[in-house]
């Protein structure tokens, strides 16, 4: 079975994911004004209230601070950013009607490839808006619902109501507030009661027009005793213009359930990643967070999971490469709220060519999250003396009853490995990159198949140089 980008392992996947399109954009919206937002929310015909959430969302905007911490981005102009950009009419429900310059980019990435061999549900947003979007019907006949986020405002108001901007909510942060003033696209997940999804729903977003913002908006509920595995990727091509994206994740695990999210994020060397994710879980309930975090100029990006009920569980595996030029800032935050409850944390990073990458981790143990167990471990290779790696962990234990391990490796890459292995006829450049392989392979193992042949065959293409 071949799905993704694994099935042109043996080209060049530069060329892939620098394709771009001819479409001509029928909307195109610069900047961040409540004319623009005003415009978005009439475009999309949605009902009063959500343009309520877009305009209080615009204050804040331009009331709060940027970060104080973390990597500077103080150079970003959102009056330079195309913050909308509609580039059809209409999603369509069947492959063929997606018009051929679209079609032809998600083709090549393997999305209609990876429908038939492994997926219950694709969909897959092109800029700003959801250009194609399926489920099987079986899946409809067991309750689940997924659809494009726009859509489900309309056709489920009262359940989404329930949790739009309740696990995030607008004050968070700036650049939440400037998502849910320009939020287009994304997906929503419903799966009832006691449904076990065997196979995952996926989706696929594409910044593809130069200069511009993405703004996708999740949301899934996983109803109690059920289970899902959700995978997410992300790409857009190489532009000297400086390109945003700004999506946000909001996610609730019920009772006994159970909900895996993975994400391969490959965005160009021109991107600013500021994206948020956030999940509620209940008693007995888990959340288990995958990333890949490759491409972007900077990335900001620390999933938070608020374990609320006894014996809730997290768990949290990712690794991040950076090159020339970028900074990715990455890491975990996790609240533990109730008794026994469980948080493992797996992270590693891989810096090269003057690259930065740091990992945050912020776990507060409230009171009352007596005979809770917390493990972190993040290690970090370097391949150079000019890259940088650091390790920030913020911990707050405010109960003594509870197990607490944390564990930071960072180091050079062995000059006696290189040396060693080029004894035995590798090159110095084979030699890098079958330790680099070694150093990420327990990340890979984790991934869903495809997606760890693509998590090698990028950290390859980052070893050449040829991404981004």
């Amino acid at each position: 079975m071949k799905t993704d980008i694994t099935q042109y392992q043996d080209e060049n996947l530069t060329n892939i994911y620098n394709t771009k399109t001819t479409n001509t954009a029928i909307i195109k919206e610069y900047g961040l004004t409540e004319d623009i937002v005003r415009n978005i929310s009439k475009e999309k015909n949605e009902p009063e209230w959500v343009l309520d959430i877009r305009l209080k969302a615009l204050k804040l905007f331009y009331e709060l601070e940027d970060p104080n911490w973390g990597p500077d981005i103080s150079y970003l102009d959102i009056n330079k950013i195309a913050t909308y950009v509609k580039s059809i009419d209409t999603e369509k429900r069947k492959w063929e009607d997606v018009p051929e310059d679209i079609k032809n980019v998600f083709d090549k990435l393997g999305i209609p490839e990876a429908e038939k061999e492994s997926l219950a549900g694709v969909g897959a947003q092109f800029d700003s808006e959801i250009v194609y979007h399926n489920l099987e019907e079986k899946m409809k006949k067991l309750g689940v619902i997924y659809t494009n986020f726009d859509v489900a405002l309309k056709e489920y108001p009262e359940l989404v109501k329930e949790y739009f901007t309740k696990i995030v909510p607008l004050t968070d942060h700036k650049y939440i507030a400037l998502h849910y003033a320009l939020f287009s696209g994304g997906s929503f997940v419903y799966i009832p009661k006691g449904v076990k999804l065997d196979l995952p729903l996926q989706s696929y977003f594409r910044l593809n027009e130069k200069g511009s913002g993405q703004f996708e908006h999740t949301l899934i509920i996983v109803e109690e005793d059920s289970s899902l595995q959700f995978i997410e990727g992300c790409s857009a091509p190489g532009y000297n213009d400086l390109n945003l994206h700004a999506g946000c994740v909001e996610l609730v695990v019920k009772k006994n359930a159970y909900l895996r999210f993975s994400t391969i994020e490959n965005w160009s060397k021109n991107m600013l990643n500021l994206n948020t994710k956030k999940c509620l879980v209940e008693e007995n309930g888990k959340i288990e967070w995958i990333m890949g975090s490759f491409g972007s100029k900077v990335s900001m990006l620390y999933p938070l999971s608020i374990l609320n009920g006894e014996n809730a569980k997290c768990e949290f595996t990712g690794i991040s490469f950076a090159g020339i030029g970028q900074n990715l800032d990455t890491g975990i935050k996790v609240v533990c709220n109730a008794p026994h409850t469980s948080v493992v944390v797996d992270s590693k990073s891989i810096s090269k060519d003057g690259g930065i990458c740091t990992f945050r981790s912020n776990v507060l143990v409230k009171k009352q999250a007596k005979k809770s167990k917390i493990a972190l471990s993040c290690e970090s290779l370097m391949m150079d003396s000019i890259s940088r790696s650091d390790t920030i962990p913020v911990n707050t234990l405010n109960c003594d009853d509870v197990e607490f391990a944390h564990e930071a490796k960072i180091g050079k890459i062995s000059e006696e490995a290189i040396y060693y292995l080029m004894s035995r006829g590798l090159t110095e450049s084979e030699a890098k990159a079958l330790i680099v392989r070694g150093f990420a392979d327990p990340i890979a193992k984790v991934f869903p198949v495809e997606y760890a042949v693509e998590m090698n065959r990028l950290i390859d293409l980052e070893l050449e140089g040829t991404i981004g």
